[in-house]
């Protein structure tokens, strides 16, 4: 297939003033900020662009706040005709996905991240998870640890995110993942890497959280994608209405399956990918899943946005 293929960053690709160069460059941007900050009911456009760190850094802040930044981008993309014949998100990137594949209005998006945020910093008091990404690790060998680990301790630890090859984040109570990550460097990990994050997103932790979502998740309205989203939780196409449903109340707290559902990608045919702002983590991520096949591009510079419709052009996409 030689279709454009969108994929949208999820939460720590956020950075202050993120978006502020689409929001300069393009009015359709500028409205979509506008529009965020109408539906929220607080200046979400102030704390994006001129905010500190510290408040984009608040989950129930940072996820409406890349989801914004996100569907701007995308809005911009379609102005100028490059429109994607697939999508997928990163976590909370899969709403982006969802609102670009016309599943789920942006003005009911909005409020639900925001609200999932909150829910999923509620969910575990402070400190008593944590996140570590393995580095150089055999995916085997992890999940082993992990099992091992729960087992002997009784805690909670599992990997929660399959990125690429050689990139696995496990979490789950501290202790467990502390002992993990230990034993991880043991079997040959090249590094164990703390996460800075408010809780262990995405594991059975997060059941709380995943129950209140369902909640919030009921009151919406949700659409049959015009085009094909993939799942995080099983890598394949979700298309029905309640299944999405479903899928999003349980993705908050299991794996992100995300070099998977890239296969699936690849395996469908896909060749063509194009990385929506924030942040160029999913790029670096699909270079090492199948540098040879697949062909990757990032929009951090919205001045380039006319040099990557060329190029994609040039390959027949647009």
């Amino acid at each position: 297939m030689s279709g454009l293929i969108f994929l949208f960053p999820g939460q720590g690709a956020q950075f202050p003033g993120m978006g502020s160069e689409l929001v300069e460059e393009f009015e359709t941007a500028k409205r979509t900020f506008k529009e965020a900050d109408e539906i929220l009911g607080f200046k979400l456009s102030e704390i994006i662009l001129n905010g500190e760190k510290e408040d984009l850094m608040k989950t129930e802040i940072t996820q409406p706040a890349i989801l914004t930044v996100s569907i701007a981008c995308m809005r911009v993309l379609a102005e100028l005709g490059l429109k994607p014949e697939a999508s997928a998100g990163l976590s909370l990137g899969e709403y982006s996905a969802l609102v670009t594949a016309g599943s789920i209005e942006f003005e009911d998006a909005l409020p639900l991240v925001k609200n999932r945020g909150k829910f999923m910093q509620e969910a575990v008091p402070q400190g008593q998870g944590k996140m570590l990404a393995v580095i150089g690790g055999e995916t085997e060998k992890i999940e082993k640890v992990c099992e091992d680990v729960r087992n002997e301790l009784g805690k909670t630890v599992r990997p929660v995110n399959y990125n690429c090859p050689g990139q696995i984040v496990i979490a789950g109570e501290a202790p467990a993942v502390d002992e993990a990550g230990i034993r991880c460097k043991e079997q040959n990990a090249k590094k164990v890497i703390e996460l800075s994050v408010s809780a262990p997103f995405h594991s059975e932790m997060l059941e709380p959280a995943s129950d209140k979502l369902a909640i919030e998740l009921e009151k919406i309205e949700i659409k049959e994608p015009k085009i094909k989203v993939l799942s995080n939780v099983t890598g394949d196409v979700m298309e029905k209405p309640e299944v999405i449903r479903k899928l999003l109340t349980k993705q908050v707290k299991s794996p992100v399956l995300w070099e998977q559902s890239m296969r699936s990608f690849l395996d469908m045919g896909y060749k063509f990918y194009l990385e929506l702002p924030p942040g160029s983590t999913l790029t670096s991520f699909m270079r090492k899943i199948d540098r040879k096949n697949a062909k990757i591009k990032t929009i951090e510079d919205p001045k380039k946005i006319e040099q990557v419709k060329s190029e994609l052009s040039k390959e027949g996409i647009v």
